[in-house]
C-alpha cells in the first residue's frame, strides 16, 4: 500500500481585479493558499490547501512543515483509519499548541495538512472525495474525527447514532449526485463595487440561473447599506433569496439598529454581524432581530466555539469552512454538531467551492442535511486543474479522484 515518502509545501498568491473580493473589513485582498503536498512511494500525491488573503503565508508554511513532518513513513490507509487520533496529536502539539490553541496560524496550518491527507486518501482509492466519504460506514467516519471537548453534546456514540439514523432516506438523497448541488452567487455585490455594477451583476446572476445571491454591507454610513440592499432586492425580484454579509464590522447596538432597518427587504440572513468570538452578542442579536436569521462561521476557528454558538441559539446557518477550522475532519465534526442541533450547514468557501462541493454532498447524503445551496465565487477557477463547474446555478458533481484541490 502507498506510504508517504516526502512532504513539500508551496504558497499560491493571486491578485484580484479592482473591487473583487472586497468587504467592509478586508479592503485589499490577495487570494492565497498555503499548500501541503504529501508524496508517496507509488507516485500518488495528496494536495491540501488553506486560504488566506495575502499576509502570513510564509509563517503558516513554516508551521505546516513543523506539523506535517511526523507523517513521513505513514502508510496511507493506516493513517486514515485512525485519523482522529492523529489530528488530535497534531492539534495538541506540545509546543505549537501554545500558539493557538486550536486557532490562528497554527490551526490554519493543521487545516492544510489535514486536507492533504483526505485528498491523498481519495486519490489512493481512485474516487472523488465525496464518494470516499459517503461510502465509509459510520464508525469509519467517526474514527477520522477528534471529538474532545464536545462530550457534553456529542460523544462518539452520539456521532455514530446520527450517521446510522440518517441511513433512512439515503437512497433518495443520493440522487443529488446526478442532479447537482444548488449554488448561490457571492460576487454580485463586493463592497467596492458601484451601485451600477451591483445592478448589472444581479441581472447577470439571474440570467445565469441563480435565485440566491449575497451583498456585502457594513458601511460607516448605514444609509449606503440600506440603499444597496433594497437595490438588490428590486433587481433580483421578490422571490430571490438575498443574503447580507457584514464581515464583522458592526457593534452590537449598530447590528440591532441596522438589521431592523433592513428587515423590510427580507434578508435571507445577516452574516457575520459583529465580532466573531462574541457568542453572547450574537445570542442577544438573534433574540432582538428575530425572525431574521444569523449566519456565521467564516471566522469561527474550531468546533468548541461552534458548539458554544449552537448552545446559545446564536446562529441558524452554520458557515463552517474546512480551510478555516482544522480541515475536513473538523468540518465533519461541526456538521455532526449542527445536525444534532437541527441547524443548516452552508459553508463559507475560502477554497472557492473546490473542496466544499464534495463536503456538501456528504452532508446531504450521509447526514441528512438539507441541500440548501453552496456559495460560488468564480475569481480563481482558472487556476485549478479541475475547477468547480456551475451551470444554471447548479454545481456539477465532481468525478475526478481527490478533493479538487490541485492547481494547474
Amino acid at each position: 500500500m502507498p506510504t508517504i515518502s516526502k512532504i513539500t509545501t508551496d504558497v499560491k498568491e493571486f491578485p484580484l481585479e479592482a473591487g473583487d473580493g472586497t468587504d467592509s473589513i478586508h479592503t485589499d485582498p490577495v487570494y492565497s493558499y498555503v499548500v501541503t503536498y504529501l508524496h508517496t512511494d507509488t507516485g500518488v500525491r495528496g494536495t491540501g490547501i488553506v486560504f488566506t488573503i495575502g499576509a502570513g503565508n510564509q509563517e503558516i508554511r513554516s508551521l505546516v512543515e513543523g506539523l506535517a513532518g511526523a507523517l513521513a513513513g505513514c502508510e496511507v490507509e493506516e493513517l486514515m483509519a485512525q485519523f482522529g487520533r492523529r489530528f488530535k496529536e497534531m492539534a495538541d502539539h506540545p509546543q505549537y499548541r501554545w500558539l493557538g490553541p486550536h486557532k490562528g496560524m497554527v490551526h490554519l496550518a493543521l487545516a492544510s495538512v489535514t486536507n492533504a491527507c483526505f485528498d491523498l486518501w481519495a486519490k489512493v482509492r481512485g474516487v472523488p472525495l465525496w464518494k470516499l466519504l459517503v461510502d465509509l460506514d459510520p464508525a469509519q467516519i467517526v474514527d477520522t474525527l477528534d471529538l474532545s471537548y464536545l462530550e457534553d453534546e456529542l460523544t462518539r456514540e452520539d456521532a455514530i447514532r446520527i450517521l446510522e439514523d440518517n441511513q433512512t432516506g439515503r437512497s433518495q438523497r443520493e440522487g443529488i449526485a446526478a442532479a447537482g448541488y444548488p449554488g448561490y452567487d457571492t460576487s454580485i455585490g463586493w463592497f467596492d463595487y458601484t451601485d451600477e455594477q451591483v445592478k448589472q451583476n444581479v441581472r447577470r446572476a439571474v440570467d445565469a440561473g441563480f435565485d440566491a445571491m449575497k451583498l456585502k454591507v457594513g458601511s460607516p454610513e448605514t444609509e449606503r447599506d440600506v440603499r444597496r440592499a433594497y437595490l438588490v432586492r428590486e433587481a433580483a425580484g421578490d422571490d430571490a433569496r438575498v443574503m447580507l454579509d457584514v464581515n464583522q464590522s458592526w457593534s452590537l447596538p449598530k447590528a440591532i439598529r441596522t438589521s431592523k432597518e433592513l428587515a423590510g427587504m427580507r434578508p435571507f440572513w445577516i452574516e457575520e454581524p459583529t465580532q466573531p468570538d462574541d457568542v453572547i452578542a450574537h445570542q442577544t442579536l438573534a433574540r432582538e432581530i428575530a425572525p431574521i436569521d444569523i449566519a456565521l462561521g467564516e471566522h469561527v476557528s474550531n468546533r468548541v466555539l461552534f458548539k458554544n454558538f449552537m448552545q446559545a441559539k446564536a446562529v441558524r446557518y452554520v458557515q463552517v469552512d474546512c480551510t478555516r477550522v482544522g480541515g475536513i475532519s473538523e468540518f465533519i465534526t461541526v456538521s455532526l454538531l449542527a445536525r444534532k442541533f437541527e441547524l443548516a450547514v452552508v459553508p463559507h468557501v475560502g477554497d472557492m467551492g473546490q473542496i466544499h462541493q464534495h463536503l456538501t454532498l456528504f452532508n446531504h447524503i450521509s447526514l441528512g442535511h438539507e441541500a440548501l445551496f453552496l456559495e460560488y465565487i468564480p475569481h480563481l477557477r482558472d487556476n485549478f486543474l479541475h475547477p468547480a463547474v456551475v451551470r444554471d446555478g447548479i454545481y456539477e458533481t465532481p468525478v475526478e479522484p481527490g478533493s479538487s484541490s490541485d492547481f494547474v
